[in-house]
């Protein structure tokens, strides 16, 4: 079921659909899972301190400041939707498995 859609251009960007897994033992990219790029967040999931560690572990992935990654959708749920720069589109589908 891995598709296309967890990845989209929009406004010269890229919405990524993540799927966020909290209070993983380390912050690691896990490639596609039903649908969205799974991410293992060495952070729990309270005072946003997941959200913060799931945009710093995809930066680092990417090799992109945090601050080039915004959180647009799903900020208290495990399903988000995040911008990226859309020269991260190779390096994303890498990470993904595809």
């Amino acid at each position: 079921m891995a598709g296309n859609d967890w990845l989209r251009p929009s406004s010269g960007r890229l919405l990524v659909e993540v799927k966020a897994v909290p209070g993983a033992s380390r912050s690691q990219v896990s490639g596609l899972r039903d649908g969205a790029l799974l991410v293992r967040v060495a952070a729990p999931p309270e005072k946003g301190k997941a959200n913060e560690e799931l945009l710093a572990c995809l930066a680092r992935s990417l090799g992109l400041p945090k601050s080039a990654i915004e959180l647009v959708a799903g900020a208290s749920s495990r399903r988000k939707r995040l911008s990226v720069p859309a020269e991260s589109e190779a390096l994303l589908r890498k990470l993904a498995g595809e």
